[in-house]
């Protein structure tokens, strides 16, 4: 196995753990991970039951796939911060348990450190339900990050149902508000993300303009996925 020169050097137990990854480029990925986040044997544990590297092959093209066991996940571009699906299992909400938008809210805001690991490197809590007034109109932002490596804000919407039209077009107003008046010249653009149960691909496609940059529509899933499954999707994406 390949070994990565850095002040933090990992134990004999984080490389029994490795060692049991049979894909080359995964254990790569991992181990890159594990060292530049300085992760305990339990998260990396923990991001590997949670599928990490299969989660962010999804959500990359092939030249971004082979970065990942190349340099692990670098947060160059906005499409980098995006996950396929975001695992939320730390919540402690079962599939099938009923829940408002509200209560999901409540319960990352309670998990706020679990939530901010989930989203991956750079990110810093701003603030929830930010008031945007236009006119006299008021609407407000589920949850507010910034991100110091992209230096920019990051949006972020819950929806608990399927992902509709509008809820990408309010999210380009929140966007273009936050564009417009909250960051300064030097920082960079505006990333929103509505984060749903469900997604319809055709429809994110024509709702979105082709020369999107900004805006996402990410999936969740309160329990942590199938690695066969995620394997065979990341098959068929070949």
């Amino acid at each position: 196995m390949r070994k990565i020169e850095s002040p933090f050097n990992l134990s004999w137990t984080h490389y029994l753990q490795l060692i049991k990854i049979e894909n080359e480029e995964e254990r790569n990925f991992y181990e890159i991970e594990a060292v530049s986040n300085t992760w305990s044997v339990r998260e990396l544990e923990r991001q590997y039951d949670s599928s990490l590297y299969e989660r962010l092959v999804l959500s990359r093209d092939k030249e971004g796939i082979k970065e990942l066991s190349r340099k692990g996940q670098v947060i160059a571009k906005p499409i980098d911060t995006i996950k396929e699906p975001y695992v939320l299992d730390f919540l402690g909400l079962e599939e099938k348990d009923r829940y408002t938008e509200s209560d999901l809210e409540t319960a990352i805001i309670n998990k706020l450190e679990h939530f901010l690991t989930e989203l991956g490197k750079g990110f810093l809590f701003v603030g929830r339900q930010q008031r945007i007034t236009i006119e006299d109109e008021h609407f407000y932002v589920d949850l507010v990050f910034y991100n110091r490596l992209l230096q920019c804000f990051v949006l972020i919407d819950l929806k608990i149902g399927k992902l509709k039209h509008q809820d990408l077009g309010q999210m380009q107003m929140y966007v273009n508000y936050y564009d417009e008046f909250e960051k300064t010249k030097e920082e960079n653009l505006t990333i929103g993300i509505v984060l749903c149960k469900q997604r319809n691909e055709t429809l994110v496609r024509i709702t979105l303009p082709k020369e999107n940059h900004q805006i996402f529509a990410g999936r969740y899933q309160t329990v942590l996925p199938s690695k066969e499954e995620l394997k065979q999707l990341i098959e068929n994406k070949e």
